[in-house]
């Protein structure tokens, strides 16, 4: 009798999404995500000094580059999830003070949120332990996070654009020369 397990299903699926380039092809295509991170980071050091707060994006981006066509990965979840996080996490902050409380509190409900919603990012938990522990001086570092995500979004839909390139040239028939 076949296991019905969630282990058993997930050992089976699939892998990513997009065809492997072979070694010098994915460094080449670890180069975007590595860029716009380091693009992020730089506007935010001009910006702010609270660069923890924006490390979690930093996995958001790999994950993005990994498989742009997950669920996990989509915008709709980055935006919710990761917005979400930095949200409960300064509010907890502000609330119970930067301690063990709050993170835990923030991490919990961010957990929540995502289940609620649909919209499952693990790099969001990791989001709102920052913001529950060091949330900054005030609401600018969540618009600054703000800012920082949407460039994560435009890494998402700069990815995907690739891996369509992709598929499509992988797809053409190659001519005898």
């Amino acid at each position: 009798m076949p296991d019905s397990s969630p282990l058993a299903s997930s050992a089976a699926a699939p892998g990513p999404g997009r065809p492997r380039l072979g070694r010098k092809g994915e460094l080449l295509l670890a180069l975007l995500p590595t860029a716009t991170v380091l693009l992020m980071l730089w506007l935010l050091e001009l910006l702010s000094n609270q660069r923890l707060l924006f490390a979690s994006l930093a996995s958001s981006a790999f994950l993005i580059y990994l498989d742009p066509g997950h669920r996990t990965n989509s915008t709709r979840t980055l935006v919710i999830s990761q917005m979400g996080a930095a949200a409960i996490g300064f509010a907890l902050h502000a609330w119970v003070g930067p301690g063990y409380l709050g993170a835990a509190a923030a991490m919990v409900l961010t957990i929540g949120l995502m289940i609620g919603l649909d919209a499952m990012h693990p790099p969001a938990v990791g989001t709102a332990l920052n913001f529950a522990f060091r949330a900054g001086t005030g609401e600018g570092n969540l618009l600054l996070f703000g800012l920082a995500v949407g460039l994560v979004v435009v890494l998402v839909i700069v990815q995907r654009g690739t891996v369509y390139v992709l598929k499509w040239l992988s797809s053409r028939p190659v001519s005898p020369g």
